[in-house]
Order: C-alpha cells, then structure tokens, then sequence
C-alpha cells in the first residue's frame, strides 16, 4: 500500500510475511522517537494476539447463503468445502464451540412499502439482504436470500440444542450443491430435501423460522442484527465474509489452512490440541446416517465416501459398473453390466423353472417390462410366461 487511504482490507490478506499492523498513532510515535535519533526497542508478544478465557476455542463465522455474488460467494463456498472436515472434528472432541452468524439490515420505515423493500426484505421491512443479481425484475430476490439464511440459522439452533452443531457445515456444503441458484433450485423445498437427508427434524427448523410474511419481529433474525453490533474490542461486523475467534475480528486469507492457524493461537501455547500440529485429520463421518448420502440396503452400496475435507456422496462403482444419480437420494447402475448388479434395480421374477426381468443391458439405464407384460418394470410386470 502507498499511502493510508489504500490500507483497505483487501491489502491485509495478500501479507504473507511474519507482520504487525499497528494503530497511526503508535506508529507515528516510533517515526518521532526515531527522528530523534533515539534507540528504539519494540518487543512483540505474539502469545497474547488472542485472548484465551478458559480451554476452548470460541469463534464465528458471518457468511451468506447467497451464491450469485461472484468471487466472493465462490470464496466462501470454496472455503467450507475444504474446511468442513477440519471444523468438525474440532467440535465433536469439545476444542471448538462455533457458531453461524448472516448479517441483515432494516427497510427505513418511509420505504417498506416499495418496491426495493418488498423484494429485498421480510417481515415488513425488518430483516433484509441484497437482491443476488442487483436486478429486482429477475431471478432470485433479496428477501429469498434471508429467508434461505434463516434457514440456516435455524437449522444450527436444532443441530446445537442436539448436540451435533457440526451439521450445519454438512447442510450448508450439501445445499450449494443440490439447490443453485443458476438451477431455480433455489427454494425451502430443496432445502427441506437436504435437511430430510441429513435426519434432522423439519417441524423443529420450520417452527423456528416462523412467518417471514408477519408483520412483526423475528426473535431469530433480531438476535443476528443485535450480534452485528460490536462489543469491547470485537468491532461491528459490517463485511462478508467475517471471521471471529475469541471475540477477535480475524484478518487474513479464508482458507484452511489460514483459518485452522488462527484458531489455534485462540489456544494457550503447549495446550493446543493435535490437529493445530498436524494435517493428518482421522475421521469417518459415513458411519452415522450413512452420511444424508444414498445407500442400497439390499446391497449395502453406497455414495458415501470419506475425505479428508469431510465427506462427499459419489454414486459408486461396482464390480466395473458405474452408478449414476444426484448421490443423496438416487443411485442407479447404468452401462453393460448393470443387470448382474442387483438386477439394475428392476424387477426379476422366476416361476416353474423360467426366469423373466425387465433389466436388459442393451439399455444403458432404466427398467421395461419384457415382451407380453405390462407394468413399470420396477415394482412389477404381469403378463403370461412364454413355454
């Protein structure tokens, strides 16, 4: 940066060398006090650039639902993917306490009834977010932003009460994946699919997200907007996305490693647990409820696969046979071959001696009755065998 009025925050994450920021006014202190020819000693405690109030890690993270903001919606989608094994594994052993937060703002009283206030916010004017394409005559708009956010929220509230607050970074990476914007997918629907998936009780999210169309307060989106506004040293949050770690804003580049870095200086030094000394993260998250990913309990054929940024939920192969779905809620065998597994998942029937299936592998996928039955191939067929 060249002169103070360029220190903006986008410098701050581009500093990969061991640094310190200080305040104007210490630093013109050190210029005067060198000027006079004065020797100048300056000691750096890095220990204490985070408070450490008991033996667990507390921090935030202020984030969006939205995916139609560019590079910095993409950043942050990045960022939970790879973070997600990581962040979890540090609050199943008790290291971490983490919590969502998604920043609103209010309609001025003299516009909730325009056009701009109506598309951007809910609960008449209350709670709002940025339409995602800046064009309130098309695709999604800002008040469908904190809806899907207090979704969110909401979900996390039911996860922690639980005792499973991690997840919420299970729902979130699975959301962006199976409900984009850009697909129209967009929708409390879709988003009731993943929630289905991953075993968590809609009635209790539903019940907590409330009516967006009321017109009163939403205790849920009010207690965020109270959590914008800074407190001691924490400062407002007023920028997506933010970090925070021990009540301390973090400054730096939202990646795994960087993250992971920052919050174990929220550790005391040589009480901070294995994972801030070592990459190697041993987890299996497709041993509870198979991970919200599809499974074949006839077969036991699965699309979850463990990784060491979390799990992800593939269609498999099998004995050379390629599956083919979304990898949540549908998976099936596709390709030459596919019949000898599971018969394709069509249906087969043998009656005095001759068998008849509606699997052929002359079709790449699908199931069709054979010559003289009738029926949807997969829960049956009837007709007469052949002799």
């Amino acid at each position: 940066m060249d002169t103070p009025e360029s220190s903006g925050k986008e410098h701050l994450e581009n500093i990969t060398v061991p640094s310190a920021l200080v305040s104007k006014r210490f630093g013109d202190d050190l210029k005067g006090a060198l000027e006079n020819g004065d020797m100048v000693n300056v000691l750096l405690d890095w220990r204490e650039s985070l408070p450490h109030p008991d033996e667990r890690v507390e921090y935030e993270f202020w984030t969006n639902s939205n995916d139609e903001c560019g590079a910095k919606c993409d950043m942050q989608m990045s960022f939970v993917r790879d973070f997600r094994g990581v962040a979890q594994v540090l609050e199943q052993r008790g290291y971490t306490q983490f919590a969502p937060h998604y920043i609103t703002w209010y309609c001025p009283e003299a516009f909730v009834l325009s056009a701009q206030c109506r598309s951007q916010c809910v609960n008449h004017g209350r709670y709002c977010a940025p339409d995602p394409e800046q064009d309130f005559t098309t695709g999604y708009d800002g008040k469908d932003v904190v809806v899907q956010n207090l979704i969110q929220i909401c979900l996390f509230k039911v996860a922690n009460e639980s005792r499973k607050p991690w997840l919420w970074w299970d729902y979130v990476h699975d959301f962006a994946i199976r409900c984009p914007m850009k697909e129209k997918k967009y929708t409390t629907d879709c988003a009731h699919g993943v929630i289905k998936s991953l075993g968590m009780d809609i009635d209790k999210i539903t019940q907590c997200v409330g009516d967006p169309d009321a017109d009163e307060d939403n205790p849920v989106l009010k207690a965020e907007q109270d959590a914008q506004i800074g407190h001691g040293a924490r400062g407002d949050v007023t920028i997506l996305p933010t970090f925070v770690v021990n009540n301390r804003q973090y400054r730096g580049k939202l990646d795994k490693r960087a993250v992971l870095r920052a919050i174990c200086s929220g550790f005391e030094e040589t009480t901070e647990p294995d994972i801030c000394l070592t990459q190697d993260i041993q987890t299996n998250q497709c041993l509870e409820n198979n991970g919200g990913c599809w499974l074949d309990k006839n077969t036991n054929f699965t699309a979850c696969k463990d990784t060491f940024r979390g799990r992800v939920c593939e269609c498999p192969v099998v004995n050379g046979v390629k599956f083919v779905g979304d990898g949540y809620t549908h998976c099936e065998a596709s390709g030459v071959g596919r019949c000898q597994i599971n018969n394709g998942g069509c249906w087969k029937e043998t009656r005095n001696g001759k068998s008849v299936s509606a699997c052929s592998n002359e079709q790449a996928k699908g199931c069709k009755c054979p010559q003289g039955f009738k029926g949807d191939g997969i829960h049956g067929c009837e007709g007469r065998y052949r002799h």
